[in-house]
Parts: C-alpha cells; sequence; structure tokens
C-alpha cells in the first residue's frame, strides 16, 4: 500500500497518487507540451526524432544502392550523390545513433536508478531543442539542394574554401555544433543522475550493466565531443573570418582535422557500441532468467572499451604516410580494444548456457547481434594491421565492416531494446508474428545487402563512386546488395507497422510483462508523472528478484513539493532532499536564440556579437534564483 505522512496527516492509496500527479504533471494544452522538463516526454520525443532521422538516413541509402544497382546508372547526378551520400553518413551517425542511444538512456536512466526525474530536467529539456534545431538546419539545406557534398567526415582541404565554396560545408559544421552542444548536455545530465540521485542501496557494484554502459558512454563523450566542436569551429574560422588551420601552404596543416576528427569519431563508435551492449545485458539476463555471468568481468570489460577507445583512432589514418614507429603502438590498441568485447560475448554465452532462454523477439535480436558482430569485430581486427589496412584502405571491405559492427552492433540490440522496452514507453505490447517476421528480413536483408560487400573490394571496387563502368565484374555483386538492402526495407516497414497498430490499441500492459529484474519495471507502464509513489530501495544486483514480497521504500519526500532523494556517489546512502525544478519555457527561447546565432554566423560574424544578446537573457531568466519557501510563519 502506498502511504506517506506529511503535516499531521496520513496519505495513501489514490490519495496519495492524486497528490503526487498534479504536483509533478505539467500544463495541459501546447504551453504544458513546450515547458515540460519530464524526462519520459522528452526521453519519447527524442526516440521519435531519431528514429525520424534512421528512416530518413535509410531513404538515402536506398537511393544510393538504387544508383549503385546498375553500372553506368544516370538515376541521379554526381553532385547529388555526393550530398546525399554525406547527408546519409551525417544524419545516421550524428543525428541518429549517438541520440537514440541517449534518447533511450534518458528515458529508462531515472527509473532504473529509481528516481523520480533526471538531474537537471531544464538542461535535458534545452539540449532536445537544440539537437532539433540543428537537425533542421541540416535537412532544410539539403532540401534546398545546398546540402554539404564533401563526405560526412569533412577532410580538408576539400572542406577549405578553396575546394568548397558556398555554404554546404558552413551548415555541416554548424549542425556539429549543435548537437554536440546536446550531446555534451544530455552526457552531463545521466552522469549526475547516476552518481548522485540513485535508489539507497545501489552502490557502484550494484548498479544493472545498462547503467554502467551508460555512464561510461556519457564521461567517454564528455572527453570525446569537444575534440570534434573545436575542429568544427576551426574549419568554419578558415572558411568565414580566413584563418588557416588547416591550410598547408600558410603554415597549417590538414592532417590536424583528422586528428581532431577521429580522436572523436572513433571513440564515437564505441559510445554508439556501448549502450547497445547495456541493452544486451538487460535483455540476456530478463530472458535467461538469471543474473549476467561474471558481473565484475563485464564491468570492468566495459571501462576498458571506454579508456582504450581513445588510443585507436590513427588506425584511420594509416595511408597518410605518419611515423612508422607510432603504428605499432595504434595497430596494438586496435587489436587490444576487441579483449573486453569479447568478454562481454562469453559472458552473455555462458548466461545463455546456464539460464533457460525464452526466444521472444528481443532475445532473437541478441543472437543477431552476437553473430553479426564477431563477424565486423573479426574484420576491424583485420584492417588495425598496417600491412592489410593499406590494401583494403577505401574500399568496400571497410563499408562492410563498419555496417556489420554499427548495424549488427548496435541497430539490432537497438531495435531489441525497442521492443523490450516498448510497453514501458506506451502501455501496450507489440505483437510477437509482426515482430518475428520483421526480425527475419532485416537479419536476412542485412547480410545479403552487406555481405557481398567483402567481395566487391576484392575485385577492386573503391568506395564513393557514384557510378561504375559494366566490365569490371562488380554488377552481380552490386545488384545483389541492393536487393539486400529492398529486403531491409521491407522488414524494416513491418517493425513500423506493428509500433502504430500497437499504438491504436488501448493500453493494458502489466508492469513487469517480461519478468525483468530492475527497478523499472517496479512502477506502472507507463509510468505516472512522478516514476515513483515512494523512493524504492535497491536490496541487490536485481532488485525485483531479491524479495519474495514487496519492494522496500522510503517516505520523507514531500507530496506537494517537486523533491527528489540524492544519494552518495559510492555506496548510494540517503544525503539530501532536492529540489526538482519546475517546468519553464525559458530552456526553449534559449535554445531559439542559440540556433539564431549559429545560423547566423554562417552569413555574418556579427551575429555572434549580436546574437549574445538575446542568448544571455534566455539564461539569466533560466537561471535566475527562486526564493525558497518559508519554513517558518511570517511575523508581521
Amino acid at each position: 500500500m502506498s502511504e506517506i505522512a506529511r503535516d499531521g496527516e496520513t496519505l495513501k492509496g489514490a490519495e496519495l497518487e492524486e497528490r503526487l500527479t498534479r504536483t509533478w504533471s505539467r500544463a495541459p494544452g501546447l504551453w504544458g507540451w513546450i515547458t515540460t522538463v519530464d524526462h519520459k516526454e522528452i526521453g519519447r520525443r527524442y526516440i521519435w526524432t531519431a528514429m525520424t532521422f534512421m528512416v530518413l538516413g535509410g531513404i538515402l541509402a536506398a537511393v544510393m544502392r538504387a544508383q549503385l544497382a546498375r553500372p553506368e546508372s544516370g538515376l541521379i547526378s554526381a553532385d547529388r550523390y555526393n550530398q546525399i551520400f554525406t547527408m546519409h553518413g551525417t544524419t545516421m551517425m550524428f543525428l541518429f545513433a549517438v541520440p537514440v542511444m541517449e534518447a533511450i538512456a534518458i528515458y529508462i536512466i531515472p527509473l532504473m536508478v529509481g528516481t523520480r526525474n533526471i538531474a537537471f530536467p531544464r538542461l535535458n529539456a534545452f539540449s532536445y531543442w537544440t539537437y532539433l534545431f540543428g537537425a533542421l538546419l541540416l535537412w532544410v539545406g539539403f532540401i534546398l539542394n545546398i546540402g554539404p557534398d564533401a563526405g560526412w567526415f569533412m577532410y580538408t582541404p576539400l572542406s577549405g574554401p578553396q575546394f568548397s565554396p558556398g555554404k554546404r560545408t558552413d551548415i555541416w559544421a554548424q549542425m556539429i555544433t549543435f548537437t554536440e552542444v546536446a550531446g555534451i548536455a544530455v552526457a552531463v545530465e545521466l552522469t549526475a543522475t547516476i552518481l548522485k540521485f540513485r535508489a539507497p542501496g545501489m552502490s557502484l557494484g550494484k548498479m544493472p550493466l545498462f547503467v554502467w554502459a551508460i555512464l561510461v558512454t556519457s564521461i567517454m563523450i564528455i572527453l570525446s565531443l569537444p575534440s570534434v566542436a573545436l575542429a568544427s569551429a576551426m574549419l568554419l574560422s578558415d572558411r568565414l573570418i580566413g584563418t588557416q588551420f588547416f591550410n598547408a601552404f600558410e603554415h597549417g596543416d590538414a592532417l590536424l582535422w583528422q586528428h581532431l576528427f577521429w580522436f572523436f569519431a572513433h571513440p564515437e563508435v564505441y559510445i554508439i557500441f556501448l549502450p547497445a551492449t547495456g541493452f544486451v545485458s538487460q535483455i540476456v539476463e530478463t530472458f535467461t532468467g538469471r543474473r549476467v555471468f561474471a558481473y565484475p568481468a563485464m564491468v570492468l570489460a566495459l571501462v576498458a572499451t571506454g579508456f582504450l577507445s581513445f588510443g585507436v583512432w590513427v588506425h584511420h589514418m594509416f595511408a597518410t604516410g605518419l611515423p612508422r614507429l607510432g603504428y605499432d603502438f595504434y595497430t596494438a590498441s586496435s587489436m587490444a580494444v576487441a579483449i573486453p568485447a569479447a568478454i562481454q560475448i562469453f559472458c552473455w554465452i555462458a548466461t545463455i548456457w546456464l539460464g533457460r532462454p525464452r526466444f521472444t523477439v528481443p532475445f532473437l535480436y541478441v543472437i543477431a547481434f552476437i553473430v553479426t558482430f564477431v563477424i565486423g569485430g573479426l574484420s576491424g581486427v583485420m584492417v588495425a594491421s598496417v600491412p592489410m589496412d593499406l590494401e583494403l584502405h577505401d574500399t568496400y571491405f571497410v563499408v562492410a565492416h563498419f555496417h556489420y559492427v554499427l548495424i549488427g552492433g548496435a541497430v539490432f540490440p537497438l531495435l531489441g531494446a525497442i521492443t523490450y522496452w516498448f510497453p514501458k514507453f506506451s502501455g501496450r505490447m507489440l505483437s510477437e508474428g509482426l515482430g518475428k517476421a520483421a526480425f527475419w528480413l532485416v537479419v536476412v536483408g542485412f547480410n545479403v545487402a552487406f555481405f557481398p560487400m567483402h567481395l566487391t573490394c576484392m575485385l577492386g571496387m573503391p568506395r564513393r563512386v557514384y557510378t561504375y563502368p559494366a566490365n569490371m565484374g562488380w554488377n552481380g555483386l552490386n545488384l545483389l546488395s541492393s536487393l539486400g538492402a529492398v529486403v531491409i526495407w521491407l522488414g524494416g516497414l513491418i517493425f513500423i507497422a506493428n509500433v502504430f497498430l500497437a499504438l491504436r490499441r488501448p493500453r493494458g500492459a502489466a508492469a513487469n510483462p517480461w519478468g525483468g529484474s530492475s527497478l523499472e519495471w517496479a512502477t506502472d507502464s507507463p509510468p505516472p508523472p512522478y516514476n515513483f509513489a515512494h523512493q524504492p530501495i535497491a536490496t541487490g544486483h536485481t532488485p525485483l528478484w531479491d524479495v519474495t514480497d514487496v519492494l522496500p521504500v522510503m517516505t520523507g519526500l514531500r507530496v506537494d513539493d517537486r523533491e527528489q532523494l540524492i544519494t552518495t556517489a559510492i555506496e548510494a546512502v540517503p544525503d539530501i532532499r532536492y529540489p526538482s525544478p519546475e517546468p519553464t519555457p525559458w530552456p526553449l527561447l534559449s535554445a531559439i536564440a542559440l540556433a539564431a546565432l549559429f545560423i547566423g554566423s554562417i552569413f555574418t560574424p556579427w551575429a555572434v556579437v549580436i546574437g549574445t544578446v538575446p542568448l544571455a537573457i534566455g539564461f539569466i531568466a533560466w537561471f535566475w534564483p527562486k526564493s525558497p519557501p518559508s519554513k517558518e510563519p511570517v511575523i508581521e
């Protein structure tokens, strides 16, 4: 029974829930929608937006495969192909892969650690609006035929003012600034939530593996994203005000761009991959009915992956003529990073072997992930060798490798996680039959599309070409890859149909339909605005499996004030009560001011000076201190 005492009265049951709902709910209508700071609403927006960009990026991929399905195709021009190629990679890496992983964490992590909202909820709202405005800037430019065309990696000097005149590259660089502001903001929120808002008893040694994965990922984002933000600012500076950071003829260095970019972009692969391993751990634990084997080894593997990922970026630059002695270090690091990934895979296999697996749709995606990621990981170790990399560099072997890693290693677990947590997101269950149909089409289509690219490479086909002669021997394999893309799309459409059909049904999912062990399953599906009527207490690694009757809780948080419990970082001992910020429009208005500054700076540097004024007003209003309510009677 939910019960709490306050000011001499005892609240319980429906009365308690009604008071908490009144305290934590947002205002109705459009005003409430734009001012909300509820992590669940913002998390759902992030997920919907990121998945929309995945579909748009998939459409671009389908156009490229249609162009390459036959030789000497004139379906699209070389210029449009360059834009589509650049937009596909940029959309998938910057607008889909990282944001969707952070989006699910925004929704799930506060529930999984047993708190009522994310840390810095207004910053959370600001991050979403910033991400949305940056994404719209990129896609509006593409629709207006001024989309970026120098590749999603924007190598200098190609992306410099000498070889890419106009505003195409400027739009790309400012989109990077938008997404990095949003990404770093979310990483700070998640790190603070995990370290300071965990349920009492959930020490660092008892956190779910998904929480560990997000903590390591968030720290990686904080350390790596400033590098690409700095690089994009330097590129814009070269293009707009005439600096020469990347101009070799003026004592700049074109390779400096690659160092700054790949120092972020290779850890980015693991920023995408580590949350996916967290998905897999939660799904394996639930559908085998036992804790993941060797929990300490799994945690150390996550930390080791995050650490080693910062020492591998130069393997993207083996063909640039860097000092040979350095190649030994980066080869060793690139091979060593496979060891913690292998540890996790062996631990998951041991868990499955020792448990009683239920082959539901989420679990099927886990099996597909393990098989596919091993293939991609082995080919990655191959290109970590300098002699092999020099042979395979800029061929379709690399295209096959990174799609096996990113789709097999991230998208398959993502689809499994969406299916797994869909009842928590929506209060509804996805169809098992449609889910399995989508699974088989996506997995089979993926392998038909991308495995032949290993062979296309052996026949000499380079990357980044928009057409090819008919006498090269590539015709059949390219057609096969394009047919595989069609099969992937059929599976994706069934998955999307499954989601929309489920959303049309009434809510009816149980609080814990899968029998999960972590705290997000201790509340309703979907959760109420306040998440938990009482602060739950974690009694072990699997709190819902560790109790035989009722989950223990703490009382003492106020009913009529937005309050959360802050605990100590290591042992999660109750520390202080934290007043959670109220809804406000200032994050949106600040994001609009920031967008005006960034977009205006593409056309004139004076926009930075002028745009600072409304941005400062927005931030001052946002952070203006609010007088706490009086705790003592006022004597006049």
